[in-house]
């Protein structure tokens, strides 16, 4: 073969190779809006809070899982990940050895100057940050692409929008509940309307007694909800030693306890917003129609 031919022969193989890796990068936005790439599909991803865990499981990810943090706990399989630290902190140098090729993280407070050593070890980042039960489907959405498992994510996401339209449909019109959900009672904290949570109440006909607040979780006081009156009270169980509910049982005056519009509901289907958020939303509209049922009868 000619020299010159020769030449061409490999320049076009190495432009088609350029072309070929170009066409393979996949690329998507996080929940921050910044652009996520990667040059193929993530092998190795870590998951640095509990709701990122089950997004990542729904979406097809359990054989590409390596690393969770503390209170990844659903589905049973996450229990055996190995952990890398917790809401208080991450350990670096593990995160570092087991050399992932995607990290997705939420942030929160104490976890933000440590976001931003990952980010100096060039590790590609998703943080995922559902707002909206809207952006539950389409994390999982996204996140399916990062890892090519769109064949279990898209479908997962399909079914989280129909069973989201089903209850927006139903509840549209239902009369509003003023309603109070207590996270914990030790300090007594709820969550304000920036938080995914209330996001349901809207759906579901409830309004957030403390909504208007400006701290996303805020500490509040019994007598605060006493005097705010609400019609309903909820409680995100954590554990069999928790309070709980039985707080309340004494205030005989207020609305809630009157009526009897007491209602447990497992904290982590409400408190994470992960795909099994769609099912406490469920389990919160069912309560409200309950709690409209009863007015009049007291």
């Amino acid at each position: 073969m000619e020299p010159r031919i020769m030449m061409k022969t490999l320049f076009a193989a190495v432009a088609g190779m350029f072309v070929l890796s170009a066409s393979a990068a996949i690329t998507v936005h996080d929940d921050d809006g910044k652009p996520v790439t990667l040059q193929k599909p993530a092998q190795r991803v870590i998951a640095l809070a509990p709701h990122v865990t089950e997004m990542l499981y729904a979406a097809g990810g359990a054989e590409r899982l390596i690393a969770a943090v503390a209170y990844s706990d659903y589905p049973e399989a996450a229990k055996r990940l190995p952990q890398v630290g917790s809401n208080s902190g991450i350990d670096m140098e593990r995160v570092a050895a087991l050399k992932p090729d995607l990290i997705v993280v939420w942030m929160h407070g104490s976890s933000e100057r440590q976001i931003d050593q990952i980010r100096a070890l060039g590790i590609p980042l998703f943080h995922s940050e559902p707002r909206k039960l809207d952006d539950i489907a389409s994390n999982l959405s996204r996140l399916g692409k990062l890892m090519g498992t769109e064949a279990v994510a898209e479908p997962a996401a399909a079914d989280l929008r129909k069973r989201l339209g089903a209850l927006q449909l139903k509840y549209a019109k239902r009369p509003p509940v003023r309603m109070f959900y207590q996270v914990w009672d030790k300090p007594l904290y709820t969550l304000n309307d920036g938080h995914i949570l209330s996001d349901a109440m809207r759906m579901c006909g409830g309004e957030n007694v403390f909504g208007k607040l400006k701290v996303t979780a805020p500490v509040v006081t019994v007598e605060a909800v006493l005097q705010e009156d609400p019609e309903a009270l909820f409680s995100g169980e954590r554990s069999p030693t928790d309070v709980g509910l039985t707080l309340w049982k004494p205030y005989t005056t207020m609305t809630a306890v009157k009526r009897g519009n007491l209602f447990s509901i497992d904290g982590n289907l409400l408190n994470r917003s992960g795909p099994r958020m769609i099912a406490g939303a469920e389990i919160l509209c069912d309560k409200l129609d309950v709690v409209r049922q009863r007015r009049g009868k007291s």
